[in-house]
Formats: structure tokens, sequence, C-alpha cells
């Protein structure tokens, strides 16, 4: 290895060396380094080095170029590397394969009471309280931005002890001094800025756990925030604040500095979460990896699972086109958006009187408020629409007048700025086809309010057709009980899965829109630089906000069932989800007005809090199966390898078909003509009383025939375990697309129920 060296710092000063005598008359780029994640044949460490981080260090030719060594999630580090590094490494045989680093987005109340959260009924044998007492066990990590620890929705009051177990630590900072701001609820918080900082790409923040983003901050607080009264955001969804599980512990991650989160950070903090002894991950941030062996998130979660903790994912932001859904690894749960009970109504009256309906979040000058005021809806050159993007807008035309804007290409808030900065009063945010009739309130630097495209079409033809428009904006506050809700959103990302189609993604939907939550005071609420507005809760919507709802769901299951396993915690949260609206009706999609919602938008449905907490069945999966999962994607020995980190694995009995995995879904795929019949065995476990007798129910689409075998469950004792066989039999000559159906196991007490989506493919 001393060879490997010294060749590496040879080729290192020639290298150098040839660029200096060259530097004025060669045209050779001049080699940058990069990040890399390598993996290592851990088992190869000779045993003169006492750690694998000293053994690593060998493998390069400067040692501080090492950025992490992973224990838990990985077996191997991270390192900036010059191309010629890369290819040396390569090369070696105690290195099985090396990945660029890759960056991660974060997929940017009234909840708990639309959740049934607030009620003093009994959960499980238990009542609100008592069950509010046994989270207090559960320890909640959020991988984000950071935390605000100032926040009221992180104080300790009424908390016991920190639980012993507990191995992490809050770590100190310029702006973050842990005998202040870690307490009995935030008993952790660490940063992990080094993979971020070797890309240059890094926000000029404090390198601290503070969140100087507001990201992480809400995120965390709506999985677990402690119950703060009196909470709004300027007077809008004014009320008693709270996470879904208001008493667990909170670990803050910091791998997000502004919109940056590095893969190689993220490595690391799921690294140290696992041994600090997390029960529950909540992970708000997402890429387009297209396989697992190489997604960070996909590779710290398998190693989660393997130590108990569940990890609660978002499926990002890119709805409503299919095959968007991200974080589709069947060990992680994938959480998809839909709307509350709760809107922000403000009214566009029309010069011609036609009133029309939107949403806003205005708190401004009340004066504006029932003022005609001119309408314009500028467009340039050949364009017919007005995105209002940055320097599009001549003052001389839109000042002192409301402008019409489209959405899309730019930012919702950026849009308002741009209307302000061209001395704008006012602006009317109108929806497009691509986002349908999805409402998104924004607190705007001017009176603002957003409509659908069946509105906004109204609105762009009285412009074009009205010599004189003219309008008034109207401001109506808060209302709840809103009808139909949920509405699964145009935003939240869709299946089928990309990498793996036999596995139905997303899993539940939670709610993502307009999520009240904790946010730090020196973040106006637009993240705008300009916006000097200061609030300690704030009004965002995002998958990133459905997916703590979930995470803290999941820490109330853990701390009723402390000896589920992840998978089946997951499972009594997909089974027990609901798909019906509060007008009885099959969910609707905002994507497009009056179409129902499906599994590929919805998944199982959505989260039903109570229910979860007693399924009566659950679908376990082990760590075997899912590795016989992995062998069924054709993956290298060396890529599942590097997701499993072990080396007495085979691939010897590995499913014929990837969607044979004990799954709490069923995503059915069938070759037209080609292959027409698809035979999945299911493992259920009975978690309920003894003596549990379940009965299967069927609904499937006309063009395909489906059998379960046996028909009737019957349980002797608790913690037994029975199977059944479904077989889906597709027609003859159905055309490509999709359809979708349910099984369901039901006794007088539980429902357990499975989504079908079935496709047919040439």
């Amino acid at each position: 290895m001393g060879a490997l060296i010294t060749l590496l710092s040879t080729i290192n000063i020639l290298l150098l060396l040839f660029l200096f005598l060259n530097s004025s008359t060669s045209s050779l780029p001049i080699p940058t380094k990069k990040t890399y994640i390598v993996h290592m044949k851990h088992h190869l460490k000779p045993p003169h080095f006492s750690t694998h981080q000293e053994w690593y260090k060998t493998h390069l030719s400067n040692q501080n170029s090492l950025l992490y060594t992973y224990n838990m999630v990985y077996n191997g580090f991270a390192a900036t590397l010059y191309p010629h590094e890369v290819e040396i490494l390569r090369q070696s045989k105690t290195v099985i394969n090396i990945y660029e680093d890759t960056f991660y987005i974060p997929q940017t109340t009234r909840t708990p009471e639309f959740l049934g959260l607030d009620k003093t009924n009994f959960f499980a044998g238990r009542t609100l309280p008592e069950l509010n007492n046994a989270a207090q066990d559960v320890i909640i990590g959020v991988l984000d931005s950071g935390v605000w620890p100032e926040s009221n929705s992180f104080n300790d009051v009424g908390m016991s002890s920190v639980p012993s177990r507990w191995r992490g630590k809050c770590e100190r900072g310029l702006d973050f001094d842990p005998d202040l701001h870690c307490n009995r609820k935030l008993i952790g918080a660490v940063y992990f800025a080094e993979g971020c900082k070797a890309s240059g790409s890094c926000s000029k923040e404090v390198e601290s756990p503070r969140d100087h983003n507001g990201h992480g901050t809400h995120t965390a607080s709506t999985a677990a925030g402690s119950i703060v009264a009196n909470a709004s955001l300027f007077g809008y969804a004014k009320g008693t604040a709270r996470g879904m599980a208001p008493q667990a512990r909170l670990a803050s991650y910091k791998v997000c500095w502004n919109e940056t989160c590095a893969g190689s950070d993220i490595l690391a903090a799921f690294d140290r979460a696992i041994m600090d002894g997390v029960d529950v991950l909540s992970v708000s941030l997402s890429n387009n990896a297209t396989t697992y062996y190489s997604d960070p998130i996909a590779l710290g979660a398998f190693a989660a699972i393997e130590k108990g903790i569940l990890v609660s994912c978002s499926a990002g932001n890119a709805g409503p086109w299919e095959s968007t859904v991200v974080n589709t690894a069947p060990w992680v749960i994938t959480v998809g958006a839909a709307t509350l009970d709760r809107d922000f109504p403000a009214t566009v009256t029309l010069g011609n009187g036609q009133k029309l309906q939107g949403v806003s979040l205005y708190s401004g000058k009340i004066e504006m408020e029932n003022k005609l005021l001119t309408l314009v809806y500028p467009q340039g050159g050949n364009s017919s629409s007005n995105l209002c993007l940055r320097g599009s807008l001549d003052p001389s035309t839109v000042s002192g007048k409301v402008v019409l804007c489209d959405r899309g290409a730019n930012d919702r808030v950026e849009k308002g700025l741009v209307v302000k900065e061209a001395d704008g009063v006012g602006m009317i945010l109108a929806n497009t086809p691509e986002t349908g009739e999805e409402l998104l309130a924004d607190s705007h630097l001017l009176p603002a309010v957003a409509v659908g495209r069946k509105v906004g079409d109204v609105i762009r033809e009285y412009v074009k057709t009205e010599s004189n428009p003219t309008v008034v904006l109207s401001f109506g506050g808060t209302v709840v009980k809103v009808k139909p809700s949920p509405v699964v959103v145009t935003f939240s990302s869709r299946g089928p899965n990309p990498i793996a189609p036999q596995i139905l993604k997303p899993d539940v939907i939670g709610p993502g829109v307009n999520i009240l939550a904790a946010w730090p005071e020196t973040v106006g609420p637009t993240s705008l630089d300009v916006d000097t507005r200061k609030t300690s809760f704030n009004i965002v919507s995002g998958t990133s906000m459905s997916c703590p709802h979930v995470t803290g769901v999941a820490a109330l299951v853990k701390a009723v069932h402390p000896e589920w396993s992840p998978s089946a915690i997951k499972s009594a949260i997909m089974t027990t989800a609901y798909t019906r609206d509060n007008t009885n009706s099959s969910f609707r999609d905002s994507a497009q007005d009056g179409t129902f919602s499906n599994p590929f938008a919805h998944g199982s449905g959505h989260v039903n809090p109570q229910k979860a907490l007693s399924p009566g069945l659950i679908y376990d999966i082990r760590i075997q199966d899912h590795i016989k999962f992995l062998c069924s994607l054709d993956y290298s020995m060396d890529e599942i390898q590097s997701i499993v980190k072990r080396l007495n694995f085979t691939c010897a009995n590995k499913f014929a078909d990837a969607g044979q995995i004990n799954y709490p879904s069923f995503s059915v795929l069938f070759r037209i003509n080609l292959k027409r019949v698809v035979r999945y065995t299911r493992e259920v476990t009975n978690v309920g009383a003894a003596g549990s007798v379940y009965e299967v129910a069927i609904d499937a689409p006309s063009s395909v025939t489906v059998t379960v075998k046996p028909e009737k469950l019957v349980f002797k004792k608790v913690g037994e375990k029975l199977h059944y066989t479904v077989t889906f039999v597709s027609k003859k000559d159905v055309k490509p697309g999709n359809a979708f159906g349910w099984i369901s196991w039901k006794n007088a007490e539980n429902e357990v129920r499975s989504p079908v989506a079935y496709s047919w493919m040439t």
C-alpha cells in the first residue's frame, strides 16, 4: 500500500509541474476535485490497522482529502479526489466501486384535530394523555436544515428525564450553545457540512446545528412539536399548535445548507443517528436516484431498519406527472401530500360583477381591501402568458395596478416580489393546465390572491376582452371544515415506481398543504432576502410537510407497540389508511377538477392514526426478504453488498418477481398476450385478539379475475402467522394502461386493506 501512496504522490507532482510549465500555452483544462463516495471491501482491512479510517487514509495521496468514514450505513468513506485519483482507486483490489456525490433538495395547527389526535377517547386501550406519556420514550431524528431551538415548539415543560439509552449530543457552534439550547425535548442537534463545503456550493452559513432556512424547524415541529397556545401566521390559522407526537423527543441532524444537501453528508447523518439511538427518522429530502445502491437515503435507511428504526420519507413534489415518485425503496415509508379541511378564502370581484374564489394569506394594510383597482395582464413578445419573471414587468405599465400572473417557471413568492418591485399594488396568481385546481396560500410581500385554472381562465378572458378591466380583492381569514377534504394535490409525485414498478409507491398520503408549524424568527415567511417580517410560525406546503405527519404517527405506534419492527409499523399505517373524503366520496385529484385519485397518487390512502394503533393484522418483512428483493432486481453482488453490508448473503433463493416481497400493497404487471397470470403469496401476523377470524373481500376491474385462497383466515392466538395466495388473471387483448382495485381482510373489529394497481405493458 506504501507503493500506492508513493505512486499517487508522484503523479500529483508531475501533473502539477506539467500544468505549471504549460500554463501559458496549454489549452488543457485544469483538473478539479470532486467529492466521491468509495465502497470498500471492508473485510480486507489488514490487521495492523486499528481502525478502518486509518486503512482508508492509506488509499489517499492527501489524507486531508478524507471527509467521512462510514461505520453503520456503508462500508467505505467519502473523499475529495482528482479524476486521476479516482481512476487509480478503481483499479485497487480493495475498492468495489466509486460514486460521485449527489445532491438532494428539501421537498417543500389544525392537523392533529383533522387526524383525530385531539380527542379524549381511547387509542389502543389508552387515553390520549397515557399515549402521549408513552411517547416520551420515543426519539425522532430529523435530517433537514437544522433547528431553531428558541421556538416554543421545542419547550420541555412537563417532560421527564432524557432516556438513559440516548447516546447522542448537542454540538456547539458560534450561534448554538448546547447548555442553553438543548433540553429534555430537543436532546440532540448536530451538523454535517463536509460534502457540501467540498462541492463549493454551500451557502455562507455559520457552521452549527442552527436552522437559517426554516425547513428543518417546520418539519421537526410538525412531527413532534410541543403544545403552543395562540399560534398563527399573522392571525391566520390561529389556534393551538402541536406536533403529531408532542411528547416525543427530538434530535436534529443538519445536512442541508439553504437548498444544498450533499449525499455524503446525508449518509454521515444516518450513520450518527443510528449510533445515537433514534427510534424513527424523518427525511423530507429527495433527488432523482435511479438505483438503490447509489442513493444515500436508501443506503442509510436500510442500515436503519436493520437496527429497528423506521424511516419516513417524502414522495417528492414533481406531480402530477407519472413515475415521478422518489424514495421508493420498500424499506422506507413514502409519503405523498393532500389537503386538510382548513382554508384561507379570498374573493376576486371583477369589474363586471363576477365574484370568483381563491386563497390568500394577505395580512397587510386593511385599506387595500375592497378598493377598486385597475387589472393588467402584460404579455411580452409572442408570449400568450405572463409568468412575472425577474425583469419582465415594465413599471410604467403596472405601477399602481393589480397584475395577473401565470403560475410556473419561478417560485410563487418570487412573482409577488417581481410585481412589488415594478410598483404593482397587488397580484392575482392564476394556475395553468399543469397545476390544475390546486390552491396553495403564500404570505406574499403584497396583497395577492391565488386562484385555480378555471377561475384563472375566466380572469384572463375578462382582461383580454374588457377595455378597462378592474378588480376588487377581499380576504376572508381562516375557515375550517372545508369540503371536500382531503384532496390529493397536484404537486404530489406519482407512481408507478420508476426503480421497482412491482412495489406500489407512494405508500400513503398525509396533510401537506398550508401547514402551520414553527419557524425561525430571523427568516421571513417567504424566505426571500428582502422579507424582513418576523414570525414564530409559518404556513408552508409540500410533501416535506406530509412526511413528518406520518413520522409522528409512526412514533405514536412505536410508543404503543415498542416491540414492533419498522415493517410492522409501516404495515399498520398503510392497511388502516382511508380512501374516502369527508363527503363520503372517493378522493379527488386537484390536478384535474372532477377526476378521482388512484393508488399511484394516494397509495394505500390517507393516514389514520387511531386505527393504525390497532391494525388487527400486519405484514412483516424480514431483512432476508429485502435481500431477496434486491437480488430480483438483477443488481450485481457488489452492488447488493453495498446496501446490505454483509459477506455471507446469497441470491440463490431470490424472488423470481420483486412483487413477491411481503408488501402491504400490490402492483401487478401484465405483458399483453404474454404474461396474463401473476401469483403472489403473502404472510399476515395476528396482532389483534386470540381467536380472530377474517374473511376476504375483493374489488377488481372487469379486465382482471382475482382469486384468493384461502378465503378465510382463522387465528387461534396472538402473534400467529398465516399465509394466503392471490392469483391475478388478465383477460386477453387488454390495451396498455392502468386499472385499480383492492383486497381486504375483514371482521367486526378491523378492515385490513391493500390497494392493487394493475399495469398492462407491451
